[in-house]
């Protein structure tokens, strides 16, 4: 029987730095207390293919333009605090050596049966980003959760594939 659809309880996100630059990493760690992931979007180019004789403009689809940034709202805590200095310390060192930091993105119940029915595999989506080089001032409202808001610049998304386990 199809799913109706998947919840968003239980997603679990984090970050794995690249041993070899291009290439998933083999282990990665959870970040937590995560409220929001924001989507990275995919918006198609358009290449006029209209000719001389064509009254109407005819278009072909292009290259996919990916959103710049991806948001992540985090409750600011002193541990989410150490984990994203931990998160952006390992990506400062990593960028200087040539390699990337790869996001996860894990949702429960997102699996993919290939070959035998019987067997199924966690997907998560990928993302190769860089974190802020520090982290931002959140805005603050009375007698409301603090939050700040980490915006990753988008270097390269990976999409869907076989989840990593974190460690």
């Amino acid at each position: 029987m199809a799913l109706s659809g998947l919840s968003t309880l239980g997603i679990t996100f984090g970050y794995g730095v690249e041993a070899t630059a291009g290439t998933k990493p083999a282990t990665f760690n959870q970040l937590t207390r995560i409220n929001q992931i924001g989507e990275v979007s995919i918006d198609p180019e358009k290449i006029d293919a209209s000719a001389l004789e064509d009254m109407l403009t005819k278009n072909i689809a292009g290259r996919g333009t990916v959103s710049d940034t991806m948001s992540v709202t985090v409750n600011l805590t002193p541990e989410t605090q150490t984990e994203w200095e931990t998160l952006i310390s390992a990506a400062a060192t990593a960028k200087a050596s040539g390699l990337g930091v790869w996001f996860q993105t894990i949702i429960p119940g997102l699996t993919k049966t290939t070959g035998d029915p019987a067997v199924s595999t966690q997907q998560a989506f990928f993302v190769v980003a860089e974190p802020p080089t520090s982290i931002p001032q959140p805005s603050l409202d009375q007698n409301g959760l603090l939050t700040v808001e980490m915006n990753l610049t988008v270097n390269d998304y990976k999409g869907i594939q076989a989840s990593v386990s974190f460690t």
